[in-house]
C-alpha cells in the first residue's frame, strides 16, 4: 500500500512545528519526505521534553516516516547536493525568514531553473511581502495581530493562551498542505510548478471566519463574550459540583429542550431560543447553578443517554480512551527501530483504499545521508569527501 501521495517527493527544510506537521501529513499519505537538516545547528524540537527512551516525543511524532540528510548549507558543496536533489525531488518546503534561501543560492528562481516542475512552499510568520516580512514571531503573536485573540477569552481576564498552536498548525501547516496540493493539481494541467507563499498571520486572519465576515460586511466588531459562539450566550463551558467541566452547544430548539429537561428545568428552554442578550445571560446563570448542583459522574451519565449537544471536557488521557476515538483508531503504533513501537497520534484522514502503515519514528539527524547521496549518483569517494569537508553530516 503506497498512499494517495506516493508520487510526490518532498525536500523539507523546515524545523519546529509548522513545516514538520505539514510534511508529516504528506508522509503519512505516502509522499517521500526527505528532511534537509543542519549539520551544525540542532533543531530545538529534538530536545523538547518529554522524552521517551532519550528521544523527544514531539520530534519522534512530527518526523515519523521521514528520512534525514544533514547538510551545512553555508558550504558551496552542500548547495551543490541540494541542486542535484532538486532534479529528483519535485517539491520544496521551507520555513526560513524571507530571503534566507535566496542568499544561500537555493531560492525558488535558482531551483526552478533546474526543475521547472518544482513546487516551492514557503511558510513564514508574516509572508514574503509587507513591513513585517523579516520580523520574528510566534503563534501567540500571529493570533494577536490577526485579530483572533481580541475576541477569544473573557471580558474581565482578557485573551487566553490556547492549549494548541492555532496559527502554527491551522495557519501554517494545514494551509501549507492545501496550497501545495493545489499547486500539484495545477501542475497536472500546465506541467509547471509554482511558488506558494504561506503567511501564518494571513491564514490565522482567515480563521476569523464568521466574526471577520460580520465586521467587514456589516461593521460589527467582534468582542470577547460578545457573540453567540464566544461566551456571549449560553453556548459555553459549565463546571460540575466536583470541579470538572462540560461543553454546552444546545443551539437548536430540540437540543435546548433536551438540555433543560435533563436538568429538570424544562421551563428554561424558551430563554435559550431568545436572541435577547439579557435572556441569554439569565439562562447562563441558571445553567451555572444547575450544573454546579450535580457531580461530573451524574452529569456524564445523564447526557451520555441523550442528544443535547452536551459533552464532558476530557483530559487528553481520557480522550485517548473514549470509545468514539478508539473506534476511529486515532492512536497508532510506530516502530522505534529496535523491535518495539511507540504510540503516536495517527493520521486523522481516512481513505477507502487505506494508508501505508507507519514505518518509523523520527530519526537521528543525517541518519540517511549516505543512502540518499548514493541514490542521486554520488560515489563512495565523493561522499567521503563531502563528509570530510563538513558539507554533509
Amino acid at each position: 500500500m503506497q498512499g494517495p501521495l506516493s508520487s510526490l517527493k518532498v525536500l523539507d527544510f523546515s524545523t519546529l512545528l509548522p513545516g514538520p506537521f505539514a510534511s508529516l501529513l504528506l508522509a503519512d499519505m505516502g509522499a517521500e519526505v526527505l528532511r534537509i537538516e543542519s549539520a551544525t545547528r540542532l533543531d530545538l524540537l529534538r530536545v523538547l521534553p518529554p522524552h521517551d527512551r532519550g528521544v523527544s516525543a514531539s520530534h519522534a511524532y512530527l518526523n515519523r516516516n521521514k528520512r534525514s540528510l544533514a547538510l551545512d548549507l553555508k558550504q558551496p558543496r552542500a548547495i551543490e547536493v541540494v541542486k542535484r536533489l532538486v532534479a529528483e525531488y519535485d517539491i520544496v518546503l521551507e520555513q526560513f525568514r524571507p530571503g534566507v534561501m535566496d542568499r544561500l543560492g537555493i531560492g525558488y528562481e535558482a531551483l526552478k531553473a533546474i526543475n521547472p516542475r518544482l513546487i516551492y512552499v514557503a511558510i513564514s510568520g508574516y509572508g514574503q511581502t509587507g513591513p513585517y516580512r523579516e520580523r520574528a514571531g510566534h503563534d501567540i503573536n500571529y493570533l494577536a495581530l490577526a485579530g483572533l485573540a481580541s475576541h477569544t477569552g473573557r471580558k474581565d481576564s482578557g485573551p487566553l493562551p490556547l492549549g494548541v498552536q492555532v496559527a502554527d498548525v491551522a495557519g501554517g501547516s494545514l494551509h501549507g498542505v492545501i496550497g501545495l496540493l493545489a499547486a500539484v493539481v495545477a501542475r497536472t494541467q500546465t506541467g509547471l510548478g509554482q511558488y506558494v507563499d504561506v503567511s501564518m498571520t494571513d491564514c490565522a486572519f482567515s480563521l476569523n471566519a464568521l466574526s471577520g465576515a460580520g465586521w467587514l460586511a456589516a461593521g460589527v466588531e467582534p468582542q470577547p463574550e460578545g457573540q453567540m459562539l464566544n461566551g456571549g450566550s449560553f453556548y459555553d463551558y459549565y463546571r460540575s459540583r466536583d470541579g470538572r467541566w462540560f461543553s454546552v452547544g444546545s443551539l437548536e430548539p430540540a437540543f435546548m429542550q433536551a438540555l433543560c429537561e435533563a436538568l429538570d428545568r424544562p421551563e428554561l428552554a424558551k430563554r435559550g431560543l431568545s436572541p435577547a442578550s439579557v435572556d441569554q445571560m439569565a439562562l447562563k446563570q441558571e445553567l451555572i447553578i444547575e450544573f454546579e448542583r450535580r457531580s461530573f459522574e451524574e452529569l456524564d451519565a445523564c447526557f451520555a443517554k441523550i442528544d443535547a449537544c452536551v459533552e464532558p471536557v476530557l483530559s487528553f488521557s481520557e480522550a485517548v480512551e473514549h470509545p468514539q476515538l478508539q473506534a476511529r483508531a486515532v492512536v497508532t503504533q510506530v516502530p522505534r527501530g529496535d523491535g518495539s513501537a511507540q504510540p503516536q497520534m495517527a493520521c486523522p484522514l481516512k481513505f477507502s483504499e487505506g494508508l501505508p502503515p507507519p514505518r518509523h519514528i523520527g530519526v537521528a539527524a543525517g541518519a540517511h545521508s549516505e543512502q540518499v547521496l548514493r541514490e542521486v549518483g554520488f560515489s563512495a569517494d565523493q561522499i567521503a569527501a563531502l563528509r570530510e569537508s563538513g558539507a554533509v553530516g
